[in-house]
């Protein structure tokens, strides 16, 4: 049966680390005949939230940018696969702005598989946890009913292109083919 599965790549850089993973990612899961689709965040506008809390009552932003039509995505889709490098060891800040924006509709975000995929300069898988972290107090901890199903760590990836040849862009294939 095929799965919708909607990946976030928050790469400044398309073909960056990190984009180059979700890349992998769609081509495991399109060769296992699902449906894929990926949001470039640095290709849509998405303003910060402003905290003025209206959207906690009436579920819409009062900001006019696209996460309305994001969200309407993410709330459709089987599968979400959320992408970022890592610096100063979290997520980077279109990703974050990204997350925050969420509060409309995050009670209909339910029910989803998650999947990470994060890419550092750094050789330490363990320098990396406090993104995770970050990915799992939103998906995991805010959201209902989720499963994380997979982590793909792509380290030691400074310059664009350093991926391409690591055990990361495989991992990324089959679990684009698992999910």
């Amino acid at each position: 049966m095929s799965k919708y599965i909607l990946v976030i790549s928050a790469s400044p850089r398309k073909g960056g680390n990190s984009d180059t993973l979700c890349d992998e990612f769609i081509r495991g899961a399109k060769d296992n005949g699902h449906i894929t689709e990926k949001i470039f965040l640095k290709d849509r506008k998405i303003n910060y939230c402003m905290g003025c809390g209206v959207c906690n009552s009436t579920h819409r932003c009062v900001q006019k940018d696209d996460m309305q039509e994001i969200l309407e995505k993410m709330v459709k889709a089987d599968v979400i696969v959320m992408a970022t490098p890592v610096y100063f060891y979290s997520m980077n800040a279109q990703m974050k702005t990204f997350i925050d924006r969420t509060v409309p509709r995050y009670t209909e975000i339910k029910g989803k598989d998650f999947y990470y995929i994060i890419t550092a300069a750094d050789t330490k898988v363990a320098n990396m946890q406090k993104a995770i972290e970050g990915f799992r107090g939103f998906t995991i901890d805010c959201l209902e009913d989720t499963k994380e199903k997979g982590i793909i760590y792509g380290i030691n990836a400074w310059n664009e292109g350093d991926i391409k040849d690591t055990p990361a862009m495989q991992q990324a294939y089959e679990m684009g083919k698992i999910s």
